[in-house]
């Protein structure tokens, strides 16, 4: 069965991403399509990114990087959970993917974002990575905004119409995370 990440990008104190994340892993749990499963930035207490050899290499020397590789290359595709912050990803998200290449190669990413602009611009950034990274970036995105989908700015409480997207984000992620398993399992 296709298995699907959830990549909480927050490892801020007071995050609106654990919130966020929760939620997708509800609504994506529900469904029998894949297997879904939260991975959170925390739990991998990733350094600035400290390997000498690139990642494309896979030359991985310290322990935490392989930790990391090995959970990454477990699934076939991810629903990236992002804030935005001065119009970008978060850093911690944009680090750890930065430790890592081939884990990612063929495989599909989805977007779940958050902001005052509903998180876009960060997402836009995740695209152009996604490029690099050979991860096939699905067209729709779920687009959470501080004003409308939190109250007070912290409490998340989604609108109606997103659980419709998400669903829609899932759809494509899961189908793109298919189609290219078998353009990974070629050789």
């Amino acid at each position: 069965m296709t298995k699907v990440a959830i990549i909480l990008g927050s490892t801020r104190p007071g995050r609106n991403g654990e919130a966020v994340a929760k939620w997708v892993y509800d609504i994506a749990s529900r469904r029998g399509d894949a297997e879904f499963e939260l991975v959170d930035l925390l739990d991998y207490n990733l350094p600035h990114l400290d390997e000498a050899m690139p990642p494309s290499l896979g030359q991985y020397a310290n322990e935490h990087t392989k930790q990391w590789a090995a959970k990454i290359a477990e699934f076939d595709a991810y629903i990236f959970v992002t804030p935005e912050y001065n119009h970008s990803t978060s850093g911690a998200l944009k680090n750890a993917i930065d430790f890592l290449y081939a884990e990612w190669n063929n495989k599909a990413a989805g977007f779940v974002s958050y902001g005052s602009a509903g998180g876009t611009r960060a997402v836009e950034h995740l695209r152009l990575i996604a490029g690099e990274l050979q991860l096939a970036d699905v067209r729709a995105q779920v687009a959470l905004s501080l004003f409308h989908d939190f109250e007070n700015f912290s409490v998340f409480k989604p609108g109606p119409q997103h659980e419709g997207t998400l669903n829609t984000v899932l759809d494509q992620t899961v189908t793109w995370g298919k189609a290219l398993a078998t353009v990974r399992n070629k050789g």
